[in-house]
């Protein structure tokens, strides 16, 4: 006789949670949630444009940013010496958002057999062009082989005396919200060149129709880092309580020094500082101009607050608007619209794990 075999039940299956589930930020969290520091040299590590590490007098800020073709660059509109200087001024960008000035470079490269010497020789030439601008030196980095395309890390070094560093965290309730030049427009030129794109995929003998737009294509090709607004502030005495450069959108990085903060925000619609072609540009995509302000990114300015007594030295400042304040985190992160109704704030702006927009 056979004895009957007791039958176990199968183990559950474990649910596994998804990269765009989490987004980018979360899966930042996720992944240094339990991380400790050992050294109290590290005064700030993750959750800012830079980590700060105490060198006595002054303090060393840190940064990182990765640039893989597909994802964050297309090289069918993308010349490589844009690129290459591209990828060093949104590194200048994160130190320019801590207060600091840039100082150190190191670039590391991955590419495939397609790449030639001479097309590597462009991308170093717009990196050292922009390393000239900004007086950033070239110290190092990597170089490897790809087996698709083309991937550039940078790591930043940047100096700023102790105490004048500025985190996204110190803003105060009842601080003013203020950002530099005009946002949307780098948004703008990328559906520009998406558009010229599709139109060569379908007939490559038509010409791309670009003239009149070299501001909304300069500031996606081209950007320019905001390392001139520190010598303003210094000029005048005013110094940020919170600061951040704006790279996902104006959304997504004010929603980072509400959360940072602790607080809550009144944005103010009307105030936000939108160019006049771009505006123009985003109806004729059937976009509303104020959400390629609010979700386009890539305009590396800086958004940031001040205490209401230093109002008198930012309001006479060209190329600076004041668009709003914080608030209690009981009133909540919201815009309000020309007139006057109140719109909750949700981050729409880019996530690189999340399907495209």
């Amino acid at each position: 006789m056979f004895e009957k075999k007791e039958t176990r039940p199968e183990p559950a299956k474990q649910r596994l949670t998804s990269l765009a589930e989490l987004g980018e930020f979360g899966l930042i969290e996720r992944l240094t949630r339990e991380v400790k520091r050992f050294h109290p040299e590290t005064l700030k590590g993750v959750g800012d444009d830079a980590a700060v590490i105490d060198m006595g007098e002054k303090v060393l800020l840190v940064s990182t940013d990765l640039l893989i073709e597909g994802i964050h660059f297309d090289l069918t509109y993308m010349p490589l010496m844009h690129l290459g200087y591209k990828a060093v001024v949104v590194n200048v960008s994160d130190i320019a958002a801590m207060n600091g000035i840039p100082a150190q470079v190191t670039v590391s490269i991955a590419l495939s057999s397609r790449f030639s010497a001479e097309a590597i020789d462009e991308i170093y030439a717009g990196i050292r062009l922009a390393c000239d601008k900004y007086k950033v030196d070239l110290v190092g980095g990597d170089t490897s082989t790809s087996t698709t395309g083309l991937m550039l890390s940078l790591t930043i070094l940047g100096t700023v005396n102790k105490g004048d560093e500025v985190y996204r965290s110190g803003a105060q309730e009842g601080d003013l919200l203020c950002v530099t030049g005009d946002l949307g427009s780098a948004y703008m030129g990328l559906l520009l060149l998406e558009r010229e794109k599709s139109v060569f995929k379908a007939n490559p003998a038509m010409q791309p129709e670009l003239s009149g737009f070299d501001y909304q294509i300069g500031r996606q090709l081209r950007p320019e880092a905001r390392t001139d607004i520190r010598n303003m502030m210094v000029g005048t005495g005013l110094k940020p309580t919170a600061m951040i450069d704006i790279s996902d959108g104006l959304s997504s990085d004010l929603l980072h020094i509400c959360k940072q903060s602790n607080l809550g925000c009144n944005l103010f619609e009307a105030k936000i500082p939108i160019d006049e072609q771009t505006r123009e540009l985003a109806l004729e995509f059937n976009i509303i101009p104020v959400v390629a302000a609010l979700s386009g990114g890539e305009d590396y300015e800086l958004l940031f607050t001040i205490s209401q007594k230093d109002y008198d030295k930012v309001k006479d400042i060209s190329g600076i608007s004041i668009i709003g304040h914080m608030t209690a985190a009981s009133q909540g992160k919201n815009m309000i619209t020309p007139d006057g109704h109140v719109v909750p704030l949700t981050a729409q702006g880019w996530d690189g794990m999340k399907p495209e927009r």
